[in-house]
């Protein structure tokens, strides 16, 4: 792809369903814990629409021999940096859980230096980035932390359950929590990206009133949408999740 000889080697991206002609492109941001192979029917759902980059964080997947990032500012500095090839059309940047506060960062970030590239920022399983954090899994033991991966859902049972694979997941899980349990945004902290969040009507880490707290988060707009479901929602859901985004891709 031309331009993009450095980027398209990068580890940072899964570009499972190139779109080179598309006129836009969206970017996914995995939930703590999440790889971007997670994303892989929900890229082939988008690619009549756009071009799909999936992000795969460090310490998972084909990174597993790299370190987990425990700082959420330092990944979206990494993403960040990595994306900035990537932003010669225009970007939706979609995060799931701790995915949607990277989202945000890495938003901020294009803002502060003046970089034009993200139109839109989707924001699903979330609380509002500056509503604290009650939860500190990243300190439980290993036992305790993958018991509560497992409540959540969004991880496959047999992986949990099998020992050596649990070894290989258990680093970037605790990274990941502690990335974002220690992770709280100013309450001025804001966007000029329209906002739409999208969470489930059951999630017991995001309520309702925590969910509509993105409002404040940006001065380019915002909308809601309520599904059924706990906090992995979109797994069931997945097709009307695709339906607003591609609604939003088409203006």
């Amino acid at each position: 792809m031309p331009g993009h000889t450095a980027v398209a080697e990068s580890l940072w991206f899964r570009r499972f369903h190139p779109v080179d002609a598309a006129p836009a492109r969206v970017v996914i941001f995995p939930h703590a814990g999440g790889s971007a192979g997670y994303f892989l029917e929900w890229s082939a759902a988008l690619s009549p629409y756009a071009d799909v980059l999936a992000v795969q964080y460090p310490g998972r997947q084909n990174r597993f021999g790299e370190p987990a990032v425990d700082s959420l500012a330092v990944l979206a500095d990494r993403a960040y940096q990595a994306l900035l090839g990537w932003a010669d059309r225009p970007l939706t940047l979609f995060g799931h859980s701790m995915g949607a506060s990277v989202a945000f960062e890495v938003a901020r970030r294009f803002e502060r230096d003046g970089v034009a590239g993200p139109v839109r920022l989707c924001v699903s399983g979330s609380r509002a980035p500056s509503v604290p954090r009650d939860s500190a899994v990243h300190l439980l033991d290993d036992d305790g932390l993958l018991a509560e991966v497992g409540r959540l859902g969004g991880t496959d049972g047999r992986v949990l359950a099998d020992p050596e694979l649990r070894e290989l997941i258990l680093p970037s899980l605790r990274g990941d929590y502690t990335a974002i349990e220690t992770y709280c945004a100013a309450p001025d902290a804001t966007v000029s990206l329209p906002v739409t969040a999208l969470t489930g009507d059951a999630d017991p880490r995001a309520t309702l009133d925590q969910v509509r707290g993105w409002a404040a988060h940006t001065t380019g707009g915002f909308d809601l949408n309520v599904f059924p479901g706990g906090h992995f929602y979109l797994a069931d859901q997945r097709a009307a999740v695709v339906e607003v985004l591609t609604a939003r891709l088409r203006g």
